[in-house]
């Protein structure tokens, strides 16, 4: 199964990059070539009003974040919460792939959600991008799923270290295991991978 796990912040070195990272290493039974990480620091998607998504002109960064999401099979999105909204650059790129072009990213997927917060948050934001993405896999005709289970992390900078790994608190380790397992159980459901 191919995974793609999007860091949706901007900010370099992020706390939403950490989880991801650190969702790298939940999935043992994966080869490590079938879990690719998108992050969001180069993002140059266009701002809605000022310009649209070629997809015959793409650029570096373009290609791969559209490239990784529409070969995964599981998309996991780790979305930051800012002032408990999400980030408007996720907002905008979910906005500028709601064409036709891009219909493909919404077709015989499994999207996973994870709200990352520096203190206790991160909810809000994925019951906003659950909200959207409903909306366009069924604006678009196509069928995909999303995993009703969404984790929050919370104190992401005190349980994670710079480089994503664990700072050793078993409740957090304990939460992610949970979503990891559940969504990857919907996902090989979803998938018919016994």
């Amino acid at each position: 199964m191919k995974i793609a796990l999007i860091s949706t912040s901007p900010r370099k070195e992020s706390s939403s990059l950490k989880v991801a990272r650190y969702l790298q290493t939940q999935f043992p039974e994966s080869k490590a070539e079938d879990i690719q990480l998108v992050d969001f620091e180069e993002i140059d998607i266009p701002m809605v009003g000022r310009g649209s998504l070629d997809k015959n002109q793409l650029t570096p960064f373009q290609e791969r974040l559209l490239s990784t999401w529409g070969k995964a099979d599981l998309v996991i999105f780790t979305i930051p919460e800012y002032n408990w909204i999400t980030s408007g650059e996720l907002i905008n790129a979910l906005h500028q792939v709601s064409g036709k072009p891009f219909a493909e990213l919404f077709q015989n997927k499994v999207f996973g959600l994870v709200g990352v917060s520096s203190g206790r948050g991160g909810r809000r934001p994925c019951l906003e991008i659950n909200v959207v993405l409903n909306k366009l896999i069924s604006f678009q005709n196509q069928y995909s799923v999303i995993s009703p289970k969404i984790y929050e992390s919370h104190d992401t900078g005190k349980n994670l270290d710079e480089n994503g790994k664990s700072t050793g608190n078993e409740i957090y380790e304990k939460g992610i295991a949970d979503f990891v397992n559940y969504t990857l159980g919907i996902a090989k459901k979803w998938h018919g991978i016994q």
